[in-house]
């Protein structure tokens, strides 16, 4: 599943073509993803100008006029692909599993491909956003400000289950996926079995700055390009070039004098990647 790093590559990606244009057409080739799409769909936003482009969590959010929010979640394998005007076939030429095409006033196409459908789109109004059920009980966003050391421990201090666990809850922080946290785990040297009550102050502390940075580091790469994942260009990210832990049972620590290798677990029914060594 793309993960923050990824969907703001996305995002990022979207910009340049669709933000400040007018849709001038959408073709809906169906009526459901992982839930149905919202009545006369199409319709509804064939026409509207898509003013502002934004992420919350994995989700993107397409602020439109008339204050509605266009939603968005990529799921397991979604992804969107863009094709400038001076690119179209005649006919154009789409894929099985393009369900949702976005044709733009300047008539560039932003094309939303999902072929497993755990996917979604939906409509809400902007006034509604803080309180619509993908987006009420979730917590802060682990690159703004209020992600911070204090707030952390004041969230886990009294939690009994695994840090990693925790750190996946997005009641606690937005956004954060199985490969960034494995990641941050072992670069803060903290076993992903401890418990989140056993994590000091210092150590919370210690972790925040490491997770922003390994999303920044990940964002830069155009994020981590496993199984369906690709840019809205086409390229593959290639942060998973610079993995330390994850997907890498059974090969040697990356850190200098270690002998042990990395080791595979299940918690949760999620792999989670890690040195017993160096992380305690």
């Amino acid at each position: 599943m793309p993960e923050l790093p990824e969907v703001e590559t996305v995002k990022r990606g979207i910009i340049p073509l669709l933000e400040g244009r007018r849709l001038f057409q959408v073709i809906q080739r169906r009526d459901k993803l992982r839930i149905p799409l919202p009545e006369n769909f199409a319709a509804r936003l064939r026409g509207r100008k898509v003013e502002q482009i934004t992420r919350r969590a994995k989700y993107l959010l397409f602020y439109l006029d008339q204050g509605e929010i266009l939603i968005c979640h990529l799921g397991m394998s979604g992804k969107m692909t863009l094709k400038a005007a001076a690119d179209r076939d005649q006919p154009d030429k789409f894929e099985k599993h393009d369900h949702i095409i976005f044709e733009t006033d300047r008539h560039d196409l932003i094309i939303f491909n999902d072929a497993r459908r755990f996917g979604l789109m939906t409509l809400c109004g902007q006034d509604e956003l803080d309180q619509h059920p993908l987006f009420c009980k979730m917590g802060p966003e682990p690159l703004g400000n209020e992600f911070n050391g204090q707030y952390l421990y004041e969230k886990i201090i009294n939690r009994r289950s695994p840090i990693k666990t925790i750190l996946l809850d997005q009641r606690v922080v937005a956004g954060l996926g199985n490969i960034y946290v494995c990641e941050a785990l072992f670069q803060a040297g903290i076993s992903p079995e401890r418990k989140a009550c056993q994590i000091s102050q210092s150590e919370a502390d210690k972790m925040v700055p490491i997770i922003r940075l390994i999303l920044e580091d990940a964002i830069k790469a155009g994020g981590s390009s496993l199984k369906d994942y690709a840019r809205v260009d086409g390229e593959l990210g290639y942060f998973q070039h610079s993995f330390k832990v994850y997907g890498r049972a059974g090969e040697n620590c990356v850190n200098s004098g270690c002998p042990h290798k990395i080791e595979r677990i299940i918690q949760s029914n999620r792999s989670t990647f890690h040195c017993p060594a160096c992380q305690d």
